[in-house]
């Protein structure tokens, strides 16, 4: 099942009436001289069936119970990974903006909670182009937030949200983020750097290609020596299904099965190099550690 845009507003409108905020924490985690400390963009309040739809649902019912869920309502952080080495603070994605939801879009007070100005981030590195990561980029007057900002995305990515035929080939539900990104995307189009899986796109950050969520989703591997962090996006979306049941179609990804095969190899990667996570909605701030549990994984934070 795909739920149209109406239905998708609809559920929204409904469980933001009903939803109660979750906890965010803000969470920090020093990389030698280096650090990286999430910045809260909020929440979103999603119907369920966005991403239960395609589960089967007797499977699905003791891992909701287990992690305190329900099927009808959603209510995820959103948790925007900050890098700071001294010369470069990057800021990876922009968060929501005023547009999306009225539970998000809060970046820049939690960029201002840490003494730091939109002036003051020096690079926008962009997962992908969902609305919760792109369309904070412009202000009220469709101005950059970030005016100082060199901003990075995936060529695959770009292309795709660039590309006329998207907008009439995503899907009802989501024709509304096809025309928010391909929007903002044009403020920037001259001045944006298009990067490739495997690229050190600035010093200790790694472009990883983790498409499925979106065709040319990215995540970074963020190293200072031997210690390393892999900012996720929503490549790994949650901390109970995707981690529990990875190679489980989710109704959130564009190439549901795609997205499967990615998720799997991630958390391979994950566990073999021994790395920490940053990611986007994930719970009490996002940063922690992935550990095998008896089923898949747990995630384990690492909140302050």
């Amino acid at each position: 099942m795909s739920l149209s845009r109406r239905q998708f507003a609809l559920g929204t409108a409904s469980c933001a009436a009903c939803a109660v905020a979750p906890s965010i924490a803000i969470s920090n985690l020093s990389l030698g001289s280096a650090s990286i400390t999430t910045v809260s963009d909020g929440y979103l309040t999603l119907p369920g069936a966005f991403i239960f739809d395609p589960m089967p649902k007797q499977e699905l019912a003791p891992i909701l119970r287990a992690h305190g869920l329900t099927r009808e309502r959603l209510t995820p952080e959103c948790n925007l990974a900050l890098y700071r080495d001294g010369t470069n603070t990057v800021l990876f994605d922009v968060g929501s903006g005023p547009d999306f939801m009225p539970t998000a879009g809060t970046v820049l007070n939690g960029l201002s909670q840490l003494d730091l100005a939109p002036e003051d981030i020096t690079h926008v590195v962009f997962t992908h182009a969902h609305p919760d990561h792109i369309w904070g980029l412009l202000d009220d007057f469709d101005d950059p937030v970030f005016p100082d900002a060199t901003y990075l995305m995936g060529k695959a990515e770009w292309d795709y949200w660039w590309s006329p035929e998207t907008v009439d080939t995503i899907g009802d539900a989501r024709v509304a983020f096809a025309v928010g990104a391909k929007r903002r995307m044009e403020v920037i189009e001259d001045s944006v750097v298009l990067i490739e899986d495997g690229d050190e796109v600035l010093p200790g950050i790694q472009a990883v290609l983790t498409a499925g969520h979106t065709p040319g989703h990215m995540s970074f591997e963020v190293r200072q020596g031997s210690q390393a962090v892999m900012v996720l996006g929503d490549a790994i979306g949650n901390h109970h299904v995707a981690l529990q049941r990875p190679a489980w179609a989710s109704g959130s990804d564009q190439d549901q099965q795609m997205a499967a095969q990615t998720r799997l190899r991630l958390l391979d990667r994950i566990d073999a190099d021994d790395l920490q996570v940053a990611g986007f909605h994930l719970p009490n701030g996002g940063l922690g550690r992935f550990e095998r549990a008896e089923d898949g994984y747990q995630f384990v934070g690492n909140s302050i």
